[in-house]
């Protein structure tokens, strides 16, 4: 029912002679299914095949049985559609995200820091540290010197133009993250690429499309700063918001920050916590300071610390300490 036809304590309008008009309504009230099939016009009131009607484009709640009804309610919607459609929104920018994949050697969870995995160009695995730097044995027990991939066995590169090579193969089979690699190469113009800001976008939507989360937060990148197109805050928020919902947590990070800057801590607080609990270091940071600026509980930054040591305890491992001797290969 239209919040313009319910009084202060919920009631509906009624007539003068304190019948409550069926009509009106009908007129205002949002889609009542009567069976799995019947569903009733939220303008006119008429009856009809919910598959065979119109439906709201915007908050897909309410449907018209036609064109000229949906027409004629829209401005008594409007307010209602704005409404569910920011909060069907919000239901699905913080609900819990996909957390990272598992490392495929070890199976345990692949740490945030880039430092801590690397992309395999030969196979497009993504692997931990640990496993990349694993020594390996013979059948004798004897250490054999390890120029492979732990995957799939293949030889490492040779150089870097024999590296991008192999980017190039994994690019043309669909490989999203090779996808992206490259896109990055020709943003930043690396390794014989030309730095093309409008090719390097292309390629990071295209990996986006085919479910690579990180390009989205390039693309966030690009519009926040002004790399190669106009600088938009609007379209900057829309991608980091795409890259977020899919677990990016740079992007989760970058939201937070707007939010702050924006004086909507309770949301800046709820993007920190969600990339917290993704492993997100510098998002316990902000959230100790705005524990300490009295914006954020005690509960809250005790809830931080408990999420991020929940995350450590899942990607520690004693062969990735090993690895993690040599600063490159640190995980967290």
């Amino acid at each position: 029912m239209s919040t313009s036809d319910i009084s202060k304590d919920g009631a509906s309008k009624s007539n003068d002679d304190g019948v409550c008009d069926v009509n009106d309504m009908l007129n205002n009230m949002s889609t009542v299914d009567i069976d799995n099939n019947v569903s009733v016009c939220a303008s006119c009131g008429k009856e009809g095949d919910s598959n065979n009607m119109n439906i709201c484009n915007k908050c897909k709640q309410v449907k018209y049985c036609n064109a000229v009804c949906k027409k004629k309610h829209r401005h008594k919607h409007k307010k209602e559609c704005e409404r569910s459609v920011a909060e069907l929104h919000d239901i699905e920018l913080f609900k819990q995200p996909p957390t990272k994949e598992d490392c495929p050697i070890c199976f345990q969870r692949l740490p945030v820091l880039n430092t801590g995995y690397r992309y395999q160009t030969c196979c497009g695995k993504v692997i931990c540290s640990g496993c990349i730097h694993a020594p390996v044995y013979d059948n004798q027990g004897n250490k054999v010197d390890n120029q492979k991939c732990p995957f799939c066995r293949t030889p490492h590169p040779t150089s870097e133009e024999d590296a991008v090579e192999r980017l190039k193969i994994r690019m043309k089979a669909g490989d999203a993250n090779a996808i992206s690699i490259i896109g990055g190469y020709y943003a930043d113009g690396l390794y014989g690429y030309r730095q093309d800001y409008k090719k390097a976008l292309e390629l990071f939507h295209r990996a986006g499309e085919l479910g690579y989360a990180n390009a989205y937060t390039n693309i966030g990148y690009a519009y926040d700063h002004g790399e190669g197109v106009e600088k938009d805050e609007k379209k900057a928020n829309h991608y980091y918001e795409i890259a977020a919902i899919k677990g990016n947590v740079q992007s989760r990070y970058n939201l937070g920050n707007m939010e702050g800057d924006a004086g909507n801590t309770e949301r800046a607080l709820k993007h920190f916590l969600i990339a917290v609990e993704g492993g997100y270091t510098p998002s316990l940071e902000r959230i100790k300071d705005l524990y300490s600026k009295g914006h954020a509980t005690k509960e809250d930054y005790t809830k931080a610390l408990q999420l991020y040591q929940k995350y450590l305890g899942e990607i520690k491992s004693t062969q990735r300490d090993k690895a993690a001797a040599d600063e490159r290969n640190r995980y967290y």
